[in-house]
């Protein structure tokens, strides 16, 4: 079961960070169609969030036709996103990169600008290739 992690400090709305959260779940094959979600009791108890900011982030992973209420049962998830199960061998290297960069003295929001860099110079100029095609 996903244990979601608030970060007040992050300038991100909480329900937009549990709503993340779920989504790199449902990436990373941690959440599996039919899987249930907590409730919003548990995620209270667990984060000390206000219970209607958890409802508006299940509401909206309801909307956007991840997950479904059932009325008296709860709320579970309707489809997975992605393919990069938790158990990749990309992971693993990613893991180790990661403790490399911290090693060299890279802070958090560093490792996270340099692979947002990468990122886009991949990933967009794939884009682009294919749009020019």
């Amino acid at each position: 079961m996903i244990e979601y992690r608030i970060d007040r400090r992050s300038g991100v709305a909480t329900y937009v960070q549990i709503v993340q959260q779920t989504k790199q779940a449902l990436r990373m094959g941690l959440l599996e169609p039919g899987d249930k979600l907590p409730a919003a009791r548990e995620v209270v108890e667990a984060t000390a969030v206000n219970p209607n900011t958890v409802l508006k982030a299940y509401r909206e992973l309801e909307r956007e036709g991840l997950v479904e209420a059932r009325r008296g049962l709860g709320t579970f998830v309707r489809r997975s996103l992605g393919a990069a199960p938790a158990d990749s061998p990309l992971r693993g290297e990613l893991a180790e990169w990661a403790a490399r960069a911290r090693a060299a003295g890279l802070e958090r929001d560093d490792v996270a600008a340099l692979f947002a860099a990468v990122l886009d110079e991949h990933f967009d100029s794939t884009a682009k290739e294919q749009e020019n095609r």
